[in-house]
Parts: structure tokens; sequence; C-alpha cells
């Protein structure tokens, strides 16, 4: 068993089934917001996420699966770990790069389409404009290669990438994250995150 192996299991189950299968399984650990499953997270993989923090997982990125299982640790572990502090960003400034180098290297490819979503989901979570535009671009690809059955999955993936890139378009950053960060809120960032929907 490879060392990430444990994490992928986690994350995306342990019996693969189709994309919609696992996103059913795996939604409330993906999108939830529980104290249990953050917590769960830091037991298991936070020294994991230190050491991709830290830059000393750089082997993993040699192997498809590897690459995807230290993206997860950069971008999604650390927004449940440390959930509401600064350090939920702090993986960000290195998966962009690890997910450029990827991309260039085909390993998206070489995952699940499901897999390949949370792949792409570092794009998303850019606060830059052509970071935005191409994650649109890489859900959107991956919609087009949907079967019928699993359209309305990737449909939904695509239509929150899009929802992201307008909110970036409009204020070049996340104002939801503009407490968190200590940065001060413009009058129209205020009356934005008082719509619905205008945090993610």
């Amino acid at each position: 068993m490879q060392a990430w192996q444990p994490l992928l299991d986690w994350w995306f189950g342990f019996d693969h089934g189709t994309a919609t299968e696992v996103a059913a399984a795996r939604q409330a650990l993906w999108f939830g917001k529980r104290d249990s499953q953050d917590r769960e997270a830091e037991v298991r993989f936070g020294a994991w996420v230190e050491q991709a923090l830290a830059g000393e997982l750089k082997g993993w990125a040699d192997d498809p699966q590897g690459w995807l299982a230290q993206l997860i640790l950069l971008d999604q572990l650390p927004r449940m770990i440390f959930r509401d502090t600064p350090r939920a960003f702090a993986g960000d400034q290195r998966a962009r790069p690890l997910l450029r180098d990827g991309l260039e290297r085909g390993w998206d490819r070489r995952l699940t389409p499901i897999q390949r979503v949370f792949a792409y989901l570092v794009f998303e979570h850019a606060e830059d404009l052509p970071l935005q535009n191409r994650a649109v671009e890489l859900f959107a690809d991956l919609l087009s290669e949907a079967s019928a059955n699993e359209r309305p999955l990737f449909a939904n993936f695509l239509d929150y990438a899009e929802r992201h890139q307008r909110v970036i378009a409009r204020f070049g950053r996340f104002p939801h994250r503009n407490a968190i960060l200590g940065r001060a809120s413009s009058d129209e960032e205020l009356a934005f995150l008082r719509e619905p929907g205008s945090r993610f």
C-alpha cells in the first residue's frame, strides 16, 4: 500500500462506485461543517498536513494518486482542521503550482472524474480571476465527458465553479474570507454578504 492510500480511502471511501454514488456517500465529509469530522481529520492526518505545508512530501507528486493526496492535504484538510482561522488557507500557495505541474504532466487524466474534482477545486479556491477562468474550463471539460447519468452531478460542480468565478470577477477576492483574514470589507461587500448563498 502506498503511504497516501489511507487518506484517499478516507476521502473517497473504500468501495469506489460511480461518481454519483461516491458523492452521495461522501458529501457530508466533503462539504459538511461538523466538529467531529474536523477533529478526525486533525487526528488522522494533521501531521501529514503539517508536512505538506512545510514542503516535505514532494515525492508524492511523482504519482498521480500521490499528487492528488498532496493536493487534498494542502487544499481541503486545512479548511477543516483550521476552520475559521487564517491557517485554513495556509496550503493554497503551495497547492496552486502543484496543480499546474500535475496538469502539465497529465496527472489529472489518470484520475477518476470524481477525483479530478478535488484537484480542480484548488483553482476554484483562488482569489485570482485567470485561475478562476481555468477552473471553469476544467469543470466544463468534466461535464462534457460525463455520461448521461453523471451529468447532473458534474453540472452542479460546474455551477459552483461559475459562482466562485463571478465573485472574483466582481470583487477580486472572496468577501466571506475578509473577517477571518482581518481584511476590511467594503460597503458593497457587506451588502453582498447579506445575500443568500454569498458564503461558500
